[in-house]
């Protein structure tokens, strides 16, 4: 063995040694730490790693994926298709659709009548004009059983579920319910002795205090002559150094902003709460549009409303709505409602500071951008959530065309470093012509944001008839394409050591 290695050792170092040994060779950190070895995991592992870079120990790693329920009353309530079913089901296997949803929990019918259709277990059948949800056979099977996905939560209300004893598509389904179930890892970790480690705890080491500091205490004290010095071996690895230095997100911001500001364009802003009516019906989106569900936007209990105080704005938007106004559109028809329009919500897209700038600068030609966090009620995968940030920027112009847009669309990506991307027809309620953007990303195409020109109904209301061009370009899948990230999640992760080892930041 060898004699330097040995003496080298630090106090922790041999006090693993020699639990190890104590121990036939082989513990996990929570072990050592429950017998009283160790007092904390970390300090166990921190000597193991030392050992390990001397050969002296092996550590292994196993780790399983467990999935737990992140409600409970899930299954106490039932899922929104159970309890759908049991409706239909006391109605003799019928029922109308907008009564199936009336009786549901708010905002439950539509994921009902979904996921009906999806396990097959009803039809929607639609005479005279009343659409029906009928129980297939399936679904009338069903009433008296429980179906895959229920039996796995019920067993994930006892106890988590490893994800080697569950179904993989019923796991699947239920992770796209958003807020359903959680995902948890657990590590179990093993420290071993090599051969030379066993050598090494058997020869003869012994615990003793070691002086790895030289202080004048110390040496005036004279402790020094019979103190135990810990030897430094300068050929062992160090820790590496890592620069301070900007996240990538804070970079990408600063070149979006200096690339901005070059073409001559003013930064806009706006609250992140926000009234339906600047948020939507501003915008010309229908009252009754899908957007408005709770399925896609976040609306507050508190504040409940925000009222506009603009009345003569309240009643050109009103009219718009309701019959074109003087735009010579027909509008959508029926009744406005300002309720509606008052309802407190978490902007769902950063167009709320174009159209607010719009109104407080309705004079040409003005250029203005954003950087503006939005928020949507999205299911969290490897390219969305429900929380990110969008690029917006407008160009009031009277000499504005749809050419121009495509061509600053195309100077921003080139500028930005890509000149390969896909523009394709798109419909937004708010803009005529329309279109989104894509790039050929790990695979497959990925929109990036859309565009247009506000249509009359837009920006009529503030007295403006020269084009407005405008688009809304994804913040984060723009960081993705510029430093290969193939999942979105990576970008806020609060992994210190994974940022700092990150060869893009």
């Amino acid at each position: 063995m060898d004699k330097a290695l040995l003496e080298g050792l630090s106090h922790n170092e041999k006090r693993l040694l020699l639990a190890l040994g104590e121990r036939g060779g082989k513990a996990s950190p929570a072990d050592l730490v429950s017998e009283g070895a160790f007092s904390v995991e970390v300090e166990a592992m921190s000597a193991a790693s030392w050992l390990e870079s001397k050969g002296l120990v092996g550590i292994s790693e196993r780790s399983e994926k467990f999935y737990a329920l992140a409600d409970a009353s899930v299954v106490s309530e039932g899922l929104p298709e159970r309890i759908a079913m049991t409706v239909i089901g006391d109605n003799g296997g019928s029922m109308p659709m907008a009564d199936m949803e009336a009786s549901m929990p708010e905002g439950m019918g539509k994921v009902a009548v979904g996921w009906l259709k999806r396990k097959a277990l009803a039809d929607i059948v639609t005479a005279d004009g009343v659409k029906t949800m009928v129980l297939t056979q399936n679904g009338r099977d069903m009433l008296g059983s429980r179906m895959s996905d229920e039996l796995l939560l019920a067993r994930m209300a006892e106890s988590p579920v490893s994800e080697r004893d569950a179904d993989a598509k019923v796991i699947k389904d239920l992770k796209g319910r958003q807020g359903m179930i959680v995902e948890k890892v657990v590590t179990e970790r093993t420290i071993a002795l090599t051969a030379d480690g066993t050598e090494a705890a058997s020869s003869g080491i012994e615990l003793k205090p070691q002086v790895t500091d030289i202080t004048d205490r110390i040496i005036q004290s004279g402790e020094w002559k019979d103190a135990e010095f810990r030897r430094y071996d300068i050929q062992t690895f160090a820790p590496t150094v890592h620069p301070a230095k900007k996240h990538m997100l804070s970079r990408l911001g600063a070149q979006v902003r200096r690339l901005f500001t070059d073409m001559g364009f003013t930064e806009m802003k706006s609250e992140y709460v926000q009234p339906a009516f600047w948020n939507l019906d501003v915008l010309f989106t229908p009252q009754d549009h899908p957007a408005r569900d709770l399925q896609d936007t976040f609306y507050l209990e508190n504040p409940p409303s925000i009222h506009i105080d603009d009345e003569a704005l309240v009643a050109k938007v009103r009219a718009i709505h309701e019959t074109g106004g003087d735009t010579g559109s027909t509008g959508w028809g029926g009744e406005w409602s300002r309720e509606k329009a008052e309802m407190a919500l978490l902007r769902t897209h950063s167009t709320v500071s174009s159209i607010k700038y719009i109104a407080e600068h309705p004079d040409s030609p003005r250029k203005a951008f954003s950087i503006s966090r939005i928020f949507r009620n999205e299911s969290i995968d490897a390219t969305h959530l429900p929380e990110f940030t969008q690029i917006e920027g407008i160009v009031i112009d009277e000499n504005g065309n749809f050419d121009m847009l495509i061509s600053m669309i195309r100077e921003f990506y080139a500028r930005m470093g890509f000149d390969q991307i896909r523009i394709r027809p798109a419909y937004f309620p708010y803009t005529e012509p329309s279109l989104e953007l894509e790039v050929f990303f790990n695979g497959k195409w990925m929109e990036l944001g859309g565009a247009g020109i506000f249509r009359p109904e837009v920006v009529a209301p503030f007295g403006i008839d020269v084009p407005v061009l405008a688009w809304g370009f994804g913040y984060e899948r723009l960081a993705m394409l510029k430093w290969n990230i193939t999942d979105i999640r990576d970008l806020y992760i609060s992994d210190l050591d994974h940022l700092k080892s990150n060869p893009s930041l």
